[in-house]
């Protein structure tokens, strides 16, 4: 094989900014094979932006008929797995949009299906290409920045309107959507968290639904997490804060790192900190520290293409996944964790949290949730988005 055929599920904002990318030829060894979505509209708009490409209303019509090797998933969250489970019975490679499901009860058997296959199943989770969030990874996990001690992520800057919300039926809807903020706009950052700092231990948090919009879900979040090793962390995110901060702070015995306006600051100390501390015969004493700044020169939105581009080669070369589907396990426990919190009283969740009573209270939660009344947004994208950039 030397080229990809591949069918999007889900022509919507990000299906229609995929299909452009790869109709484009921007993703070498990826063809746009098919595409499929329920709704009349988009089906119009597919056969008028992308002529020649067969467009489907039903999606077992696309997986048996349309001559496919693989398929990416950009509907609405809770049919993420049960469609991706679909595409890989199939025999086909799969790429599912963040986040990987709603439950992880449903996100684990997929991804158990799909370690049955030879099949390379992936998740967008395109924040993991940029460079400054790689090195801080790379400096964490090689020791440098030693044993950690502290990491908090101000994220509030995923300022939203009411007109957005409104702009979807399905949007901020336990029904619909499965969550809020912690399930649309920040998995990116509760995925990098992770990748960079390691799984908590357990987790606490404070959910507030609907504070700053007409909405049934939270638009506001604060997580604290506790480590094996006694570290502790915090999360704080909303999409009703203007201008909003983007900042991320990790603290270990060796240094800090900062990454905020595009830039990664580390302070690098010359002696662990528990060592000066216990040796040091001064008492209002700074420890002696190099001090090194990284810009983000990377170009504008390369992060779903470069997704795209691993994905494929992994397909025809056998690379490495930079997203590997089990990997999207990890930020859906915290947030699963992170909603049950909320829903029990707001105490520490051990990790992984209990899937079984999460989806217990989710699905009483989706019984009183009901898909808005609102016009159907036909607009086509022709690229990416700023808002799926990493705004800084």
């Amino acid at each position: 094989m030397n080229q990809v055929r591949v069918g999007i599920i889900g022509v919507g904002n990000m299906g229609s900014a995929h299909a452009h990318c790869i109709y484009s030829g921007n993703i070498e060894g990826l063809k746009l094979g098919a595409l499929c979505d329920i709704s009349p509209a988009r089906q119009q708009y597919c056969r008028e932006a992308y002529p020649g490409v067969p467009v489907y209303a039903c999606l077992e019509d696309m997986l048996q008929v349309g001559n496919l090797d693989a398929a990416i998933v950009a509907v609405p969250h809770p049919s993420h797995s049960d469609i991706a489970m679909q595409v890989l019975k199939h025999d086909m490679h799969v790429l599912v949009e963040k986040p990987i499901d709603v439950t992880l009860s449903k996100a684990r058997a997929l991804c158990d299906f799909a370690d049955t296959t030879d099949k390379k199943f992936a998740v967008m989770l395109n924040w993991r290409t940029h460079p400054l969030f790689r090195k801080a990874k790379e400096i964490i996990q090689s020791g440098q920045l030693g044993e950690l001690k502290r990491s908090v992520w101000i994220i509030t800057n995923w300022y939203r309107t009411q007109y957005y919300y409104d702009s979807g039926t399905w949007r901020a809807t336990w029904k619909g959507e499965g969550g809020g903020v912690l399930l649309n706009q920040a998995p990116h950052n509760l995925d990098l968290w992770q990748w960079m700092c390691g799984m908590p231990e357990a987790v606490q948090c404070n959910c507030a639904v609907g504070r700053y919009h007409r909405i049934e879900v939270e638009d506001e979040a604060t997580i604290l997490t506790r480590y094996a090793n006694g570290a502790t962390g915090a999360f704080l995110t909303s999409t009703g804060e203007a201008p909003g901060t983007n900042r991320l702070e990790i603290d270990g015995d060796l240094g800090k790192l900062l990454l905020e306006n595009g830039t990664l600051k580390w302070w690098k100390l010359k002696m662990p900190e528990r060592e000066f501390c216990f040796t040091s015969k001064e008492s209002f004493v700074q420890i002696p520290y190099d001090y090194y700044e990284e810009t983000d020169t990377s170009e504008p939105e390369k992060a779903h293409p470069a997704i795209l581009q691993n994905w494929t080669n992994a397909i025809l070369h056998g690379e490495a996944l930079i997203s590997p589907g089990r990997d999207a396990l990890n930020e859906l426990a915290i947030s699963n964790a992170a909603y049950l919190s909320q829903w029990t009283g707001n105490g520490w969740i051990e990790l992984p949290p209990d899937a079984e009573l999460f989806d217990k209270l989710l699905g009483e939660k989706i019984a009183q949730s009901a898909l808005k009344d609102t016009e159907e947004n036909t607009e086509g994208r022709t690229d990416y988005s700023k808002r799926w950039q990493v705004n800084w």
